[in-house]
């Protein structure tokens, strides 16, 4: 099992980070019983959106940042051990800050309850101030 495997099974790691490439965590996922998920954001609208439909979220599902939180921090619908949303593109300004703030708290309910929760956001300049996820090769 490779390191990066590893630490995305381990939800003492879970939280919010960054990456300049993708394919190294698609590598080291594939054939784990990991939930992952890309997903591409633009605005706050789509990017609300575009989590619903990438995570199927249920019918009864709000459209809202509270609603985003209550149903990240379920996804009982979703098989895995575990949950790797792969995110491109990011909301600007405030949007961006209240969905940092939805994600780090869905992570930490995971971790809280034993499972990990990675969201990731692909950004090949790393302009997003976020930790990296690992260090590449």
């Amino acid at each position: 099992m490779s390191k990066l495997l590893q630490r995305l099974q381990d939800p003492k790691r879970s939280g919010v980070y960054r990456v300049r490439r993708v394919d190294e965590i698609l590598d080291a996922t594939e054939g784990s019983s990991l939930d992952v998920v890309k997903i591409s954001l633009v605005d706050k609208k789509t990017a609300i959106q575009s989590i619903a439909s990438a995570l199927e979220f249920p019918d009864w599902f709000g459209n809202n940042w509270d609603a985003l939180e209550d149903c990240l921090s379920d996804l009982s619908w979703r098989a895995g051990n575990g949950h790797v949303l792969l995110l491109s593109g990011a909301p600007a300004g405030d949007e961006r800050g209240i969905l940092l703030d939805v994600l780090a708290a869905s992570a930490e309910s995971w971790a809280a309850r034993g499972q990990p929760f990675f969201a990731v956001f692909i950004d090949p300049t790393g302009a997003l101030a976020l930790a990296e996820l690992f260090r590449e090769k």
